[in-house]
Order: structure tokens, then C-alpha cells, then sequence
């Protein structure tokens, strides 16, 4: 399937917007995303939705949702991908299996969440099903509550890292500025990132709100095809490896402070696109957390086990640096509906691959890396993308 490339795209904006629900999100994206490729409606052959929603819509059952806005889809099949925060990413992985299997040609893959309209009690609890609630439903802050506990972990075993969570939370916030879709778009800075205040306050453990991606709406899309089929669409992006990893739910039964499944997949992804990390051109990673993106760094070998810190204080991971980190602004600036958020990190990656970043360009656009987690890096999804060669 080395051949299966994307071949348009849209995203809406992130943040808490006025749209009242997922279907009308999943409008927002679908007509924009065919008409980027320059695909009719008729010309899909399947529809895969990425939605964790675990209580946040009353509207289970999304995947014909998309045939509301585009009738065209009428009886074509359709189906949701759930994978905690990765769902996007198994919404991918679904389509692309579709594809290769010689089931179809063109397939829609859409992510979505409506998260706002849920009080903070509820939107708490329903993020607590991504993590094992026999052991840690009872965790206070909810899922923040139980990154709190992985950095309290990681702090104990490597020392204090409150610098290089604040200066991965204002790098990003920074890489946000330069994104119009996103959520955030404020420089912080260090000073403000790195010290508790009253707009800044402590959340869980060593934790504060900069530490933390905001609650989030939002939707995108891609438009997969076969390499034929793309390379006549006029863009092709294309899968050079994808990767999918999982691992045990409990906390209890891992090391909380290494993504080991996460490490995995790294690996494996660069095998199976027979390249090295420093191959790379940049990478968009999962930084639900700092903490999370701190830990992804060693994930991904561009540092040893617990010196995920000198990646940011010696600028390797900035817009400027060897191997830029969420030019986008990562989870913590853009956004993070849940089950649109693998969606989106796939288009960023496939704006900058194809020259259409706007001011989020960087100047080396090669290859790209995503790394998409679902959890406590239970589900984890790698994929190495760049242009398909002529």
C-alpha cells in the first residue's frame, strides 16, 4: 500500500465554536475537502469518520452524517473509527485498508469532535474513558490528572523538568501565532508558562494550564486515493510507511515515564520507509501534554531515555532547528478536538509537504513524520509522508 497518497484537504478552525454539533462540523469539512482534490461526491468509493465522543454527543452512530450535507454519498459504505484520541489516525488506517484491498479507489476520511457544549464536569469524566477506569477514574483533573502522575513520575526519576515543560509550551504557543486555524494564538512566552499565576494556574501535579491542550470543536478532512488516481488529481502525498502499535491500558502494568508501544512504532515506521529520524524535515507529534511531548521525544530516538529536555533547551525541536516540533502549533495551541486531532496533524504535515503552509512554511519540506496517540500511549500511530516522486 506504499502507493496510497492524500490528495486534498480541509480543516475548519479550533476553538469553541458556534457550530452546535458534530454533523454540522463534519459539513464544514467534507464539501471543501472533495472539492480541494478536485473530487465529485459520486467519485467516493467510502467514508471513514474518526469520533471518540465517549458522551460528548448524544448523536452516537455518526457515519452517515456526512450524507446529510452531500447526498451524492447515499449508499456508499460508511463507517466511524474509534481509538480514543487517535481515532482520526484509525479512520485513516481504515481507509487506507480499503484502498489497498482493491475495495475502492477514493475514500473520504473525516475526524470530528464537539467538545464545548459539555460542562468541565462532564468533559472531565467523558476524557476519562480514554484511560482504564478500574484503576484511574478516580484520578482529581480528570485525564490532566493523569498526566500529572506521568510527570510526577518522570520529575522523580529525571529531576525536575518544569523548564523544558514551559519552554515546549511556549515554543508551541509561539508556532501557533503563525496558524489561522488555530485555537490559541498567543506568544506566552517562557516566564508565563514557566511560573504559576492566577491566569496561569496549577491543574495536576507539576502541571499548570500552559502544560495542558485546550477543550476543543473542531473537524478535518483528507481525500486518500491510489497513487494513479492522485497523481492525476494534481496533488499526491504519499504514505511512505504507516504504523500501528498497541499497548496494555492499565498504567500499573507500564512505565509511565517511557512510550515504549510509541517507540515501537517510531521504529517501525522508519524501517518500513527505510529511512533514519534524521531524515526527517519535521515532525508533528502529540503533545496533549508537555509532558507528552517531552516523553515523544526520546519515543521517537531523537534523544535518549530521560534527556527528552535537551531537545527543546538547545533548540533542536524549534521552527529554525534541525528537526522542527508542531510548526502548527501542536495539540496544546491548535487545538485538540479529540477525534479530529489525527485528521489534523496529517493535513498540517501535508500542507507543508505540498508548498501550502502560508506562514507556517518551513524552508526543508522533504519528509514528514506524525505520531498520533490514543491514551497513555495505548494507541499509537506513526506515518512517514512525502510527495510522490514523479
Amino acid at each position: 500500500m506504499d502507493g496510497i497518497c492524500i490528495a486534498g484537504w480541509a480543516h475548519s478552525p479550533f476553538g469553541r465554536l458556534d457550530d452546535p454539533d458534530a454533523e454540522s462540523l463534519i459539513a464544514r469539512v467534507a464539501g471543501p475537502a472533495l472539492a480541494h482534490a478536485g473530487v465529485s461526491p459520486a467519485e467516493v468509493d467510502g467514508v471513514f469518520l474518526g469520533q471518540f465522543n465517549s458522551g460528548f454527543s448524544k448523536q452516537d452512530f455518526p457515519s452517515s452524517l456526512p450524507m446529510q450535507a452531500m447526498p451524492e454519498l447515499r449508499f456508499k459504505p460508511a463507517m466511524r473509527c474509534e481509538n480514543a484520541c487517535a481515532s482520526g489516525s484509525a479512520a485513516i488506517h481504515a481507509a487506507r485498508d480499503f484502498i489497498g484491498a482493491g475495495r475502492g479507489r477514493i475514500a473520504l476520511v473525516i475526524g470530528v469532535e464537539k467538545m464545548t457544549a459539555a460542562s468541565a464536569e462532564a468533559v472531565g469524566d467523558n476524557l476519562l474513558g480514554a484511560s482504564y477506569r478500574r484503576e484511574e477514574g478516580g484520578i482529581p483533573a480528570g485525564f490532566a490528572g493523569v498526566f500529572g502522575r506521568i510527570a510526577e513520575a518522570y520529575f522523580q526519576r529525571h529531576g525536575d523538568q518544569s523548564d523544558a515543560l514551559a519552554m515546549i509550551a511556549a515554543k508551541n504557543h509561539r508556532n501557533g501565532l503563525d496558524n489561522p486555524l488555530a485555537q490559541l494564538r498567543r506568544d506566552l512566552g517562557f516566564d508565563f508558562c514557566r511560573h504559576p499565576s492566577e491566569r496561569n494556574p496549577p491543574v495536576a501535579g507539576p502541571l499548570k494550564r500552559t502544560d495542558c491542550s485546550p477543550v476543543s470543536d473542531g473537524a478535518a478532512a483528507l481525500v486518500l486515493a491510489d497513487a494513479e488516481t492522485a497523481r492525476g488529481l494534481g496533488r499526491a502525498i504519499r504514505f511512505r510507511a504507516a504504523v500501528q502499535v498497541n499497548d496494555l491500558l492499565p498504567m500499573s502494568r507500564r512505565d509511565p515515564t517511557r512510550f515504549e508501544a510509541g517507540e515501537i512504532a517510531w521504529g517501525r515506521a522508519l524501517e518500513q520507509a527505510g529511512l533514519r529520524l534524521g531524515d526527517l524535515s519535521f515532525v508533528e507529534t502529540h503533545d496533549c501534554f508537555t509532558i507528552a511531548e517531552l516523553i515523544e521525544y526520546e519515543a521517537m530516538g531523537l534523544v535518549p531515555i530521560g534527556q527528552g529536555a535537551r531537545a527543546i533547551a538547545e533548540g533542536w525541536v524549534a521552527a529554525d532547528g534541525r528537526l522542527p516540533v508542531n510548526r502548527s502549533g501542536g495539540l496544546k495551541a491548535k487545538g485538540h478536538p479529540v477525534g479530529a486531532t489525527g485528521v489534523s496533524m496529517h493535513v498540517m504535515a501535508a500542507m507543508q509537504l505540498a508548498g501550502e503552509a502560508g506562514a507556517m512554511q518551513l524552508p526543508r519540506t522533504d519528509i514528514a513524520g506524525v505520531y498520533n496517540m490514543g491514551g497513555t500511549a495505548v494507541a499509537n500511530y506513526v506515518s512517514i509522508l512525502d510527495r510522490l516522486p514523479e
